[in-house]
C-alpha cells in the first residue's frame, strides 16, 4: 500500500518516464473526494473510452455527465500517446471489484479471474482511459501503447511497484471487456522492459512481448524473424536453413535451447516463449 502521489510528484514521474503529459483545466483540485477515500493505493487500472477524437474525449473524462461525475480517470492517452491529466484523486474510473484481485495486485502475484464485487477501486487504482471505440476493430497505434507503457511504468517505479500492479479493467471485475484490443500480459512485459531500463530509457529497442497466444497460432511475421535472429547469435539454433518469418518446430526447438541456456528445465523449457525469457533476449523492434 501507498500514498498517492501529489499532483507535483505524479507530473514530475510522468515526464521523466519520457511522456507527454498535457495538464487539462483544474486537474490538480478536480477529484471526488468529498464521496470517498483516496488511497491508499495499490496499482493502476487501464480502460478504453469507447470514444473517438482527442478533445471530445479528454472533455467528457474530465466532466462525466449526470449519472457519473469527472473525473472518469486520473488521465487520458489518445493515439499519439500523451497523457492529458484530468484529475487528481478519487475519480469515478473503476467501481466495484473482486476483492482477491486486490488482494494479488497487493502481493504482485497471478491474479485470479474476477467473479465477484466488494472492493472499492477508485479508491485503490489510478486509472488512465485510452481513446479506442473498444469494438475489436478500431487500432492500437504502436504510439498509444507505449503511451499506456510509459504512463503506468512512470507510477509503478515512483512507488516501487512491478508490472504486475498493472491490470485492465476486465481484470478487475467480470462487467467490463475493457481494454479490447491488445492483451493486458503484453502490456505488463512492456511495463516491466521499461522499469528494467532507466527512467524515460528508448525501451522499444526490443520488440515487447506479443503474448502467447502468438506463438501457438503459428504466425508469419518479422517478430518471429527477428526472434530467430538473435536465437542464432545467442548460439541457440536448432535451424537447418537459418530463422525466418513463419512460426515453425525449428523455432520451437531453437527456443528451447534458449530456455534451457537461462536455466528452465521441464515444462518451463517447452519452446513456447514467455515473457521472461522472451524480455531476457532483448528480440529487436520491428515495425
Amino acid at each position: 500500500m501507498a500514498t498517492p502521489l501529489t499532483a507535483d510528484a505524479l507530473l514530475t514521474a510522468l515526464r521523466g518516464e519520457g511522456v507527454t503529459a498535457v495538464e487539462y483545466g483544474d486537474w490538480r483540485t478536480h477529484n471526488r473526494d468529498a464521496v470517498g477515500a483516496w488511497g491508499p493505493v495499490n496499482g493502476v487500472i487501464v480502460h478504453h473510452t469507447v470514444t473517438s477524437g482527442t478533445d471530445a474525449s479528454v472533455a467528457y473524462c474530465y466532466t462525466g455527465d449526470s449519472a457519473l461525475p469527472g473525473p472518469l480517470c486520473h488521465g487520458v492517452i489518445p493515439k499519439d500517446g500523451s497523457v492529458h491529466l484530468v484529475g487528481n484523486g478519487r475519480a469515478n474510473h473503476a467501481g466495484s471489484g473482486d476483492p482477491d484481485v486486490l488482494a494479488a495486485v497487493i502481493a504482485e502475484t497471478p491474479l485470479p479471474a474476477p467473479d465477484q464485487t466488494g472492493a472499492d477501486g477508485n479508491t485503490r487504482f489510478y486509472g488512465f482511459e485510452c481513446v479506442n471505440l473498444g469494438d475489436g476493430s478500431d487500432p492500437w497505434p504502436e504510439a498509444q501503447l507505449e503511451g499506456i507503457a510509459r504512463a503506468c511504468a512512470a507510477i509503478c517505479r515512483a512507488h516501487g511497484w512491478t508490472a504486475a500492479s498493472v491490470i485492465g479493467h476486465l481484470e478487475w471485475t467480470n462487467q467490463k471487456i475493457d481494454p479490447k484490443g491488445f492483451s493486458m500480459a503484453s502490456m505488463r512485459a512492456r511495463v516491466a522492459a521499461l522499469l528494467a531500463a532507466a527512467p524515460g530509457g528508448d525501451a522499444t529497442r526490443y520488440q515487447p512481448f506479443p503474448g502467447d497466444a502468438f506463438f501457438r497460432a503459428a504466425p508469419k511475421s518479422t517478430i518471429v524473424a527477428a526472434m530467430g535472429g538473435r536465437l542464432v547469435a545467442e548460439g541457440c539454433s536448432a535451424y537447418t536453413e537459418g530463422p525466418g518469418p513463419q512460426w515453425s518446430e525449428a523455432d520451437r526447438a531453437s527456443y528451447a535451447k534458449w530456455q534451457t541456456k537461462l536455466g528452465y528445465t521441464g515444462a518451463d523449457a517447452d519452446g513456447w516463449p514467455g515473457a521472461g525469457s522472451w524480455n531476457a533476449l532483448k528480440v529487436p523492434y520491428t515495425a
